[in-house]
């Protein structure tokens, strides 16, 4: 299982990591693609914090500013890489409240899956923001990454 979730945050990382070269060197990063890339950072960190027990930095909306989003990218997956490497029991359920402060109790490997999904999802509408801004999409499917 290790593995297997250390390839997927392998994907999520360098797809996350093309994302934020290209948006470096754009004269202009559409609005609405700041907001869903800050979200994308926010929620792993959030994740993050949820299994440790940790009290977040960051809010589900905050915005970053582009040039911050390289260091809490590689902060956000130096710690999952660590918690699935201190992980030995991947059912093992985290309790944890919504950012609307209700209770809930999902398993480590959901979680995991989660984020990684998650961050998939919003670079999809990230791409379509970019088209519709003129701006070229990278192509960032799996399978692409695997070949």
């Amino acid at each position: 299982m290790k593995v297997f979730f250390n390839q997927l945050f392998d994907y999520n990382f360098y797809c996350n990591k093309r994302l934020i070269e290209v948006c470096c060197t754009l004269d202009s990063v559409p609005e609405k693609s700041i907001e869903l890339f800050s979200h994308i950072l926010n929620a792993h960190h959030l994740w993050n914090s949820r299994i440790l027990g940790k009290s977040p930095e960051y809010k589900v909306w905050q915005l970053h500013d582009v040039k911050q989003w390289g260091d809490i990218h590689y902060e956000n997956q130096r710690g999952s890489f660590e918690i699935i490497t201190n992980t030995d029991d991947f059912e093992k359920r985290i309790d944890y409240e919504n950012s609307e402060g209700r209770s809930f109790t999902n398993t480590l490997q959901d979680i995991f899956f989660h984020i990684v999904n998650h961050s998939a999802h919003h670079r999809g509408q990230i791409a379509t923001n970019f088209r519709s801004n003129g701006i070229e999409p990278l192509s960032l499917d799996y399978i692409y990454y695997k070949r």
